[in-house]
């Protein structure tokens, strides 16, 4: 009996199948068209299966050329015949990050960078592609000069993240004199260790709900297109299939067959989306998405997600048919959908959302303190939700509609339309509903979590943008002399730290020292007199400790530089006696550095010997009239020395796992955005085509272009507008509800709902205007002529 049925359902699916195929030149456009869509969500989904492979070949790169792991060698150890003296020369240019290492081995068997071929000659660089074409292009102007090597080669694959990643290696002579463990340092291996890495912190739960939530708001509009493509040209195919049914097929095998039609153009979708995807593939490689780049070689889909795409592709389309065709009665005579369909029952439509609210409400107030969220829920509930628009849609536009009125034959058209066939216009937005209502219950989401996972940095940008630590071993007079000079500078202060103790031999008690001019300190604390020679302690309220006054600020007093903490020998303290008044003063509500507390000391207070124990940092105020200043001054400290590092001053810190979240949703985002627009548009095109008869007909009765022009618009305008509202509606909802999950307190987002609605509005009309040249072209009198 199963094998009767088993072969039945064979038969008739190979005769779909074949009507696809041989049903002439209106088969052909059909499987084409759904070829089309079908492809495009297909390509979507083997690029999500490449990630997992993206995420591990770019981290394993990233450890094997890390020069801080499993060779780093102590700053006392001595050169051997495989050791390689590295120093970092990280640098900025116009906001874009150059990771840069000067290299100087010290025998043949130094380790070699990953993707580099030989150490470059001093005074020569091997660069990646990208940071060789930014040199060569008029942009990279400023950055030539920076970087004032011969470049002679370029790194391979190995050594990058990315396809568009800025690195470069120099070669150079007599760092190794200047190793200090941290910005110079001495290796003989690159790479990290990461056995034993398994006692790792654990996971912040809201963070793996980020991650999840994206996942399916990004895949789910791509379900539904897909399920959209294998439903193009139905009203045809019914039509068709009633022919059917006057040779002598019954309703079971007739639906059979259009099943076999829908997996005719499946099978055809999946070829064209491996193509698709292929071609996106060699793309990706020169394409940077919110600064992130893939090799093609990466996009390479794990196996059984790729084989799962395969097969769920061709089910779904053989489900979704017959589940389209569950209401409609094709006779011997005709379709009964060409009379006015029954009203849409609204109560079962209202079931998958309030299913996935069911799934969701156990999890409310969750939080991050009572362990990780239950994925299978959480992806169930959002998916659910999701998927409730694409069953209410339909019922929204078929009520709406159904009680407009009168207007403009534009309109009239338009809304006529809409009334004998809402499904096919619900159908033509559901995805972009879908999409709409994903980003902005995720808009609201990150807006919630954005202040647990972002922290001020107290930094004032306003006072200073550029920080620059320089070389202990670089003459600071010198150093603060040239920079001061420096093109797009404005103003510099120099701030020089060190330690000091109560005892010259087995301290117990330290004391940080703040070294600089008068200007200089008066960026720390309220000074109300100060000459060269003076000594404050600087009182802070909340962090100052009265008993440290007692004992490091006693005027008279006499104090230790430990100069064994910089590599000297034992017993070579340097005693500092302090003069006879030590004022104490108020630290600035707005200090230039942030927790300090301590001593405050110009530098004639200071005994001859202790420059050499001091840490000095010059603060930039750019000035904002000269074009590019930060990177003026980037290269005027390469000029003075290329050890010389800078940071950009920034207010506010983002944890790194939630900026890189946000950057694959950006990523992802654009991806969809993509296949939205193209889908839309293939959808348009096959509607036009499905009405091209209807078209020239009405402008060969004399309808002007114009308004059926117009009619087009309303007709797309109608549903959208519905669409989104419902959307808007949903995505409330359900960031609401992710909001109550992690404990965050529920606040709207006015502006990001209204400009995802607007991107979502913007991609419709961009469609509709793609599709006008097509719509002129059908409404010619040659669309009457037929076969």
């Amino acid at each position: 009996m199963r094998s009767a049925v088993f072969r039945q359902w064979y038969r008739d699916l190979a005769m779909g199948m074949r009507f696809t195929f041989t049903g002439g030149r209106e088969g052909w456009v059909r499987a084409l068209l759904t070829a089309v869509g079908v492809g495009l969500g297909v390509a979507l989904l083997l690029l999500t299966a490449a990630v997992p492979n993206v995420l591990s070949a770019r981290e394993t790169r990233e450890e094997a050329r890390q020069d801080r792991g499993i060779g780093y060698l102590q700053p006392q150890s001595k050169p051997t015949d495989k050791s390689l003296v590295i120093a970092d020369t990280d640098t900025e240019y116009q906001q874009q990050e150059i990771r840069g290492r000067l290299l100087e081995p010290e025998g043949a068997g130094a380790p070699l960078p990953p993707g580099v071929a030989e150490f470059p000659a001093p005074g020569e660089m091997v660069v990646s592609p990208a940071l060789s074409d930014l040199l060569r292009s008029d942009a990279g102007k400023l950055l030539r000069e920076r970087l004032p090597y011969e470049t002679v080669g370029t790194i391979g694959q190995a050594g990058l993240i990315g396809s568009t990643d800025l690195v470069y290696y120099a070669g150079a002579k007599g760092i190794a004199d200047r190793v200090d463990g941290s910005v110079v340092a001495r290796i003989d291996a690159f790479g990290t260790d990461t056995a034993g890495t398994s006692d790792e912190d654990p996971v912040d739960p809201i963070l793996l709900l980020l991650t999840l939530v994206v996942f399916v708001v990004l895949l789910t509009p791509v379900a539904v297109f897909i399920a959209t493509a294998v439903r193009f040209g139905g009203e045809r195919r019914d039509r068709r299939l009633a022919a059917l049914r006057l040779v002598g097929s019954d309703g079971r095998m007739t639906r059979r067959i259009a099943a076999g039609e829908a997996l005719a153009g499946a099978l055809l979708g999946l070829a064209f989306g491996a193509g698709f995807f292929m071609l996106g593939r060699e793309v990706a490689g020169s394409v940077e998405v919110f600064d992130v780049s893939v090799f093609p070689s990466d996009l390479d889909p794990s196996p059984g997600l790729a084989l799962l795409v395969a097969l769920a592709v061709p089910a779904a389309a053989v489900l979704v048919t017959l589940f389209a065709l569950r209401g409609v009665v094709i006779e011997p005579l005709g379709v009964v959908r060409t009379a006015k369909p029954p009203r849409r029952r609204l109560w079962w439509r209202l079931l998958p959302p309030l299913a996935g609210l069911a799934l969701l409400y156990p999890m409310i107030g969750q939080g991050a303190e009572n362990g990780t969220f239950n994925e299978y829920m959480v992806t169930g509930g959002v998916v659910l939700l999701l998927f409730g628009i694409t069953a209410l849609l339909p019922w929204v536009v078929e009520a709406f509609v159904a009680r407009l009125g009168s207007g403009a034959v534009s309109w009239q058209l338009a809304v006529r339309r809409l009334q004998l066939s809402s499904g096919t216009a619900a159908r033509m937005v559901n995805g972009i509903a879908v999409a709409v209502a994903g980003a902005i219950a995720l808009q609201m989401l990150f807006a919630g979590a954005e202040g647990r996972y972002t922290e001020s940095t107290g930094m004032d940008v306003t006072r200073t943008q550029l920080e620059l630590t320089l070389p202990d071993d670089l003459p600071l007079d010198v150093a603060g002399k040239e920079l001061k000079r420096a093109k797009g500078a404005k103003s510099t202060a120099v701030l020089s730290t060190a330690e000091v103790s109560l005892t010259a031999k087995d301290p117990e008690a330290w004391m940080g020292v703040t070294v600089g001019d008068c200007a200089a300190l008066r960026e720390l604390a309220t000074l109300s007199s100060c000459r060269d020679g003076d000594v404050f302690v600087v009182r802070t309220p909340e962090r100052f400790r009265e008993a440290d006054v007692a004992r490091f600020g006693v005027p008279g007093k006499t104090l230790y530089f430990d100069a064994s903490l910089s590599g000297e020998e034992p017993g070579a303290e340097i005693a500092w006696k302090l003069p006879a008044e030590v004022p104490q003063v108020l630290q600035r509500p707005d200090p230039l550095r942030v927790g300090m507390e301590g001593l405050l000391a110009t530098r004639g207070a200071l005994p001859a010997k202790a420059g050499e124990e001091l840490s000095s940092t010059l603060y930039v105020r750019t000035d904002p009239e000269v074009p590019n200043a930060l990177d003026e001054v980037r290269n005027a400290a390469v000029a003075v020395d290329p050890l010389i590092r800078t940071w950009e001053w920034a207010s506010t810190r983002r944890l790194e796992q939630f900026t890189d979240i946000r950057t694959g949703l950006l990523v992802g985002a654009s991806a969809v955005l993509v296949l939205i627009g193209a889908s839309l548009l293939v959808s348009q095109l096959e509607q036009l085509r499905e009405r091209r008869k209807l078209l020239s007909a009405l402008v060969a009765f004399g309808t002007r272009r114009r308004t059926l022009g117009l009619s087009v618009l309303w007709q797309t305008a109608i549903p959208i507008t519905l669409g989104l509202v419902l959307a808007s509606s949903v995505g409330l909802t359900l960031g609401a509800v992710l909001l109550k999950m992690t404990g965050f307190p529920v606040a709207f987002d006015w502006l990001g709902v209204l400009s995802m609605t607007g991107i979502g509005a913007g991609v419709v009309l961009l469609v509709t205007a793609l599709s006008m040249p097509p719509l002129v072209r059908l409404m010619r009198p040659e669309g009457l002529r037929t076969e």
